[in-house]
Parts: C-alpha cells; sequence; structure tokens
C-alpha cells in the first residue's frame, strides 16, 4: 500500500468523534485511500469498504480508530461497486460482466449472474432488491438478486454515471464527467431532487453513514465525508460585481398630443441573490415611490404633454453583488398544504385572468399531473413535469391566458409561468412569478428580453425559487437545476402574485398613457451591464 495510514488517525477520530454543521454537500474531513485506484465504497454498519482494481484487493477501513481492519482479495479482476445488504457484500465485476455476492468473513462469493447492462459501474442495495448504474446505457436500474432481471429503469442523471447507494429513500448517484453527486427519487420516475458538487474529479463509490455521504475518488485518491442533511439549507457561489444602467424611453411620433403618461419601474432590492453596493438612483427623480399590495415597491414617474418625436428618457442605475444560489429542499421534510400562513394563501391562491384556475381545461391538467399526490413538493414537481412534457419554448409575442397556453402546446418564459401559477394555484399550492434584468453572457452586455420565472410556497421551507420554462430540458440533471437555483446573471426586481396596481401583469417595468387626437407612441427598454468599479 502506497498510503501510510498511521498518519491519518487523528483526522478519522476527529470526524467520527464531531458532528460539524454545513450546507449539504460540504465537505467536512477526507482522507487518503489505501491503494491508488479506488473504486467500489460501502458500509456494513462497523467498517467503510473500498475496492481497489489495481491491487485486485478490498480493504475495510476503520473510522473511529484508524487504518485498515483487513485487507482480502477481491472477487474479480476488476471491482467497480460495491454495496452491503446487511450481511454480505454485493460487487460489479466490470471485466467479466457479473454481478456477485460475496461473504467477507470466508472470501466466498455465494452467487453471481451476469450483468444486465452492458457496463454498470454503480451499484446500491435497497433493503430488498439491488440497484445499478450504466454511463454506457445512461440508466439506473433496479434488478432482481436471483438472476439480474430488470424491474424497472429511468434515465440516469446525466451521461457518465459511475458510484451510487441508497439512502433514506432516494438514491444518490455520482457523475465524474459533470462533477455532481444527484439525489434521486426512484418512487417519483427517477426525478432528481438535489444536485450537489462532487468533492473531487472522478467521484467513484458512495456510500451513507447516517446524515454524512462518502464519495471516492479515483483521481485524487481520495475519501471524502460530505454533509447530507443539517440545519442549513440555502448554498451561495460565485459573487460578481456589476453595474446596471436601466434606461427606460417613450416617445409620441403624433401627430396628436400625448397628454399624460405613467411610467412605473420596479425597485430591486436585498434578496438571497443579489446584495445592493448602492440603492437605485434615478434621473430624473421619481414622482413617488409607492407600493403595491404584494409589497413590490415602485418608483412612479408622471410625463404630462409629451412633446412631439421627442426622447423622454429616464435611467436608473445600480450597482450589485449578483450570486449563484441553490435552496436545498428534502421532499421527506416539506409539511403538508395544511400548515401554509392564511395570509399567504389569501394572496397566492386566488385566482385571477390570467391564471382561470377555475377553467376545466386547468382543472383536468391539474388532476391528470398530481393524481394521487399529496406531498406539496412532488405536487410542484408533478405539474413541472406535466408542463414541460407538453409545452416548447417560443417567444411570439403577447401574453395568453394559462389554459389557451396549454392548448396551445407553446409559450414564452412569461406563459410557461402563467401556466404553472395557474395549475399549482390550483392544487392549492400558493405560487407567485419573479422578474428579472439578466446578464446575457459577457459581463459587458446588453439585455432587452429579461426573464420571468415562478415561486411557490413550500411549508416548512417557504418561497422557492422554480422556473417551469428553464427546466424544459432533456436530462434529469438539467431538470433539477431549475428547482431552487439561480445563476449570478439574474437581478431580480419584481415579486407580484398577479395583476398589480401599478405593474398590472408586466415586471420590471410598465407605463400607461393618454392621448388626445391619433398618435403613434414608441417606447423600448434597455439594460446594460458591466464590471463594476468599486472603491479599494
Amino acid at each position: 500500500m502506497r498510503k501510510h495510514w498511521a498518519s491519518v488517525i487523528v483526522m478519522v477520530t476527529l470526524l467520527s468523534g464531531t458532528r460539524a454543521l454545513g450546507l449539504p454537500g460540504d465537505v467536512v474531513g477526507s482522507f487518503p485511500t489505501p491503494a491508488a485506484h479506488p473504486t467500489g465504497l460501502a458500509y456494513d454498519g462497523t467498517h467503510l469498504w473500498v475496492a481497489d482494481r489495481l491491487t485486485d484487493s478490498l480493504y475495510a477501513l476503520d473510522l473511529a480508530k484508524g487504518g485498515v481492519v483487513h485487507a482480502i482479495p477481491a472477487p474479480g479482476y476488476a471491482i467497480s461497486g460495491l454495496t452491503w445488504d446487511g450481511t454480505c457484500l454485493w460487487y460489479i465485476d466490470d471485466e467479466e460482466a457479473r454481478i456477485g455476492r460475496f461473504d467477507p468473513a470466508t472470501g466466498k462469493t455465494l452467487h453471481s449472474f451476469e450483468a444486465p447492462t452492458p457496463g454498470p459501474q454503480g451499484i446500491a442495495w435497497d433493503g430488498a432488491r439491488l440497484w445499478i448504474s450504466d454511463p454506457r446505457s445512461d440508466l439506473i436500474a433496479q434488478i432482481s438478486t436471483d438472476d439480474g432481471t430488470t424491474i424497472e429503469e429511468f434515465p440516469a442523471p446525466m451521461n457518465t454515471s459511475t458510484g451510487l447507494c441508497w439512502w433514506n429513500g432516494y438514491l444518490w448517484s455520482g457523475d465524474r464527467v459533470e462533477d455532481k453527486i444527484y439525489l434521486i427519487s426512484p418512487a417519483q420516475d427517477g426525478e432528481v431532487v438535489i444536485a450537489l458538487g462532487a468533492p473531487g474529479k472522478h467521484v467513484r463509490g458512495l456510500a451513507t453513514i447516517s446524515d454524512r455521504l462518502f464519495a471516492v475518488d479515483y483521481q485524487d485518491d481520495t475519501i471524502s465525508e460530505m454533509v447530507i442533511e443539517d440545519n442549513e439549507v440555502l448554498r451561495q457561489h460565485d459573487p460578481v460585481d456589476l453595474d446596471l444602467l436601466l434606461t427606460y424611453e417613450i416617445r409620441n411620433y403624433g401627430p396628436g398630443t400625448v397628454t399624460d403618461a405613467d411610467i412605473y419601474i420596479a425597485l430591486p432590492a436585498d434578496e438571497l441573490t443579489q446584495a445592493l453596493h448602492t440603492a437605485p438612483q434615478f434621473d430624473p427623480q421619481p414622482t413617488a415611490i409607492l407600493e403595491d399590495r404584494y409589497g413590490q415597491k415602485v418608483a412612479h414617474f408622471h410625463l404630462s404633454d409629451l412633446p412631439l418625436a421627442e426622447r423622454n428618457r429616464i435611467t436608473m442605475q445600480v450597482t450589485a453583488q449578483l450570486a449563484s444560489i441553490q435552496q436545498v429542499v428534502f421532499p421527506h421534510k416539506v409539511g403538508p398544504l395544511k400548515e401554509i400562513p392564511r395570509e399567504i394563501r389569501t394572496l397566492y391562491l386566488e385566482d385571477a385572468e390570467k391564471y382561470r384556475t377555475e377553467d376545466p381545461r386547468i382543472v383536468t391538467a391539474m388532476r391528470e399531473a398530481i393524481g394521487d399526490e399529496s406531498n406539496p413538493y412532488w405536487m410542484m414537481r408533478r405539474i413541472h413535469k406535466y408542463i414541460r412534457d407538453r409545452l416548447h419554448y417560443e417567444l411570439a409575442g403577447g401574453w395568453n391566458v394559462a389554459p389557451r397556453v396549454l392548448e396551445r402546446g407553446n409559450g414564452s418564459c412569461s406563459e410557461y409561468t402563467f401556466l404553472f401559477i395557474s395549475m399549482c394555484r390550483a392544487a392549492g399550492i400558493p405560487a407567485r412569478y419573479v422578474g428579472s434584468l439578466v446578464v446575457r453572457g459577457d459581463e459587458a452586455s446588453t439585455d432587452e428580453v429579461f426573464h420571468r420565472w415562478s415561486q411557490v410556497y413550500l411549508p416548512r421551507y417557504g418561497w422557492i425559487h422554480v422556473d417551469p420554462q428553464g427546466g424544459d430540458k432533456e436530462k434529469p440533471g438539467q431538470v433539477a437545476q431549475s428547482i431552487g437555483c439561480l445563476d449570478n446573471r439574474f437581478l431580480l426586481t419584481t415579486f407580484s402574485g398577479g395583476g398589480s396596481e401599478y405593474l398590472g401583469w408586466s415586471y420590471n417595468y410598465d407605463s400607461r398613457w393618454q392621448a388626445e387626437g391619433v398618435v403613434k407612441v414608441h417606447t423600448e427598454t434597455v439594460a446594460e451591464w458591466s464590471p463594476a468599479k468599486l472603491e479599494q
């Protein structure tokens, strides 16, 4: 063995003896593997077992005392996966394409059969049957322990699934190219609940011990201990400081007169994803700062007698730090709908013109989507899946009402959002929308399209970001990024239930005007981004 385990005894003892708090996915300790080519990982209730494909050995590690307790010959020449069924180890022999049950006490293989897929890498025991992950076929499958017959299967989160382990009714699945570890619900057709960053560049084996996830990395020959569940549920990362210049222009090309124009610009504020270095600065100054019934603040500008063909320009400048976030939600921790506060239900379950929650098309779609599901998280996810299975993105101008969007089968981000909110509200899940200005690629960029998505209120978690249009992806791992995740390219301006006194059904801004005679009114709004010039 090339590692000296005596040097890590103190570290391993510390890992077992303390319960360091942290966010799900945080690495709270690590130690080297016994040999240089680690693959499978399993926990037998006392020891952590790791397979090594170069030494053709299985090593039993004592986390409490540190060191290798047992080193025994592996039951195959290329072990790629390990799991523990309560009595014995199950393994995948990559070279022979076989799966076997092995008794480490006697060193005997008790049963084996041909693998049902061409290249399985990970294996997990759920208490009754085996699960395998196969990067060649992009599948995760439950199989019989008798002969490997496939019982059920679903797509892997991404393309290169490796390690696999069972935890609390879920599967953890590693992906060595994406450098992610995904939490999957087999009961929900393989929907990905959470995507955590892997602690290394080539995750191979996974195992759980209580509320900790252990991952072995093939590239750096390290076993890492990661937090699964703790009190913190929000991860912030990759902050970036940017300057924003929002310009709104209105022109009257006549020949009549625009006698009055009212412009409303939504005021961004400090949020989970953003911290304002400067308060919004306007030119000219607003006529008033107003607040609608949803608590949304807007700057109101009143203009009179617009001169013909003259630019009437309003600008807003903001310097902000934008961060990517992940809201980590465990479905089994979400409370029932009855726990939702009354004031939230009152504001965010009401029907409205764009939603039409009592329309038979919406009611039927909601019932088809949800079925007999009663967990609010999975009710929301089933609605999310129902919409992405039936809609495709198309920016065609204008906003149709939710039943029409469903009937039509396509929509803009706003129309995806209206339909999603409508079906959620029909199901009793409070929902609202969020509007934003978007950094389009480079930090020095221009946005004239903007973006809108949804939030749902989940008992015991609060408001969670859900982007039904952004989740319209092929892979389950990509879909998961639309639930509780936002990139550092959005400046959130608007939170609304719809039909605001000032913004109406718009977001970021809105305007209204009155005229005498025939007029042609042109408006345009542009957000311009640049790296912030902060004083040191």
